[in-house]
């Protein structure tokens, strides 16, 4: 639950998310976003700005991450805590499933996979670690998107040319993907079926952090021709059961 008693710390780190999942922006589009006041937005941003964390762009006027940000981002990547956190979850999903297990995290429009847990005598797939995909495409990805606010996935998908394709196709436009993302909040579990690679589909389910964020996704993948639509559906109960401990982990339950 996110605290009240410091509503500045929490609007500015609500500005970095949107930064950090958009890219540049205006500042209206900033206040937009956030719900605040312009007035309020720019009093925000010139303080971030003083700080290190935001760097005004007067060229195109717009504002980005600065580096105070990427120092942090940079040093938590180092520490690697949620992957620290995430591998005894995922060895437990592996192990009881017989099936690969990873985990992605969010990056502007594409998921960025950060553990991935082949079971034994299971193929390799395409989400190695290090690996980016489009995030609308993937099970990780929509299971993420789905847990943002509507306003930032408009801002990430803001034109046709974000929609990128792989193989069999997918959401190409606004409102189709705004449908997929439905159908994921309503079963609380994201699917994807040769999307990403033919002959392969996954199932995912959204980490959340302490205020609600979608901080990454837990996902298991697996050849169709072996698994039925029974099947499919523990599948997606595991994996769903797998982030949900993990957001916990993350909240220090």
């Amino acid at each position: 639950m996110i605290t009240t008693n410091v509503p500045g710390a929490t609007r500015a780190l609500q500005a970095l998310r949107v930064l950090a999942a958009t890219g540049p922006m205006p500042a209206t589009h900033i206040a937009r976003s956030l719900g605040l006041p312009r007035s309020t937005t720019y009093h925000l941003l010139n303080a971030m700005t003083e700080q290190g964390f935001v760097v005004h762009l007067p060229e195109e006027r717009r504002y980005t991450l600065g580096l105070a940000a990427f120092e942090i981002g940079t040093a938590y990547t180092r520490h690697g805590s949620l992957q620290r956190l995430a591998r005894p979850v995922l060895a437990r999903l592996v192990d009881g499933l017989h099936e690969s297990a990873h985990l992605a995290v969010l990056h502007g429009r594409e998921v960025l996979y950060l553990i991935e847990e082949r079971a034994p005598g299971r193929p390799p797939l395409v989400t190695d670690v290090g690996v980016r995909l489009p995030a609308q495409l993937t099970a990780s990805g929509r299971a993420m998107l789905a847990a943002l606010p509507a306003a930032q996935v408009r801002a990430l998908f803001a034109d046709a040319g974000a929609f990128v394709q792989r193989h069999e196709p997918g959401p190409t436009t606004l409102s189709q993907l705004r449908r997929v993302l439905t159908r994921v909040r309503a079963a609380g579990v994201a699917h994807e079926d040769g999307e990403v690679t033919p002959g392969f589909a996954s199932v995912a389910s959204a980490v959340l952090d302490p205020s609600g964020h979608p901080a990454a996704a837990v996902a298991v993948t697996f050849e169709t021709e072996r698994v039925d639509d029974a099947a499919r559906l523990a599948l997606a109960s595991a994996a769903s059961r797998a982030a949900t401990t993990l957001s916990r982990r993350l909240m220090g339950r």
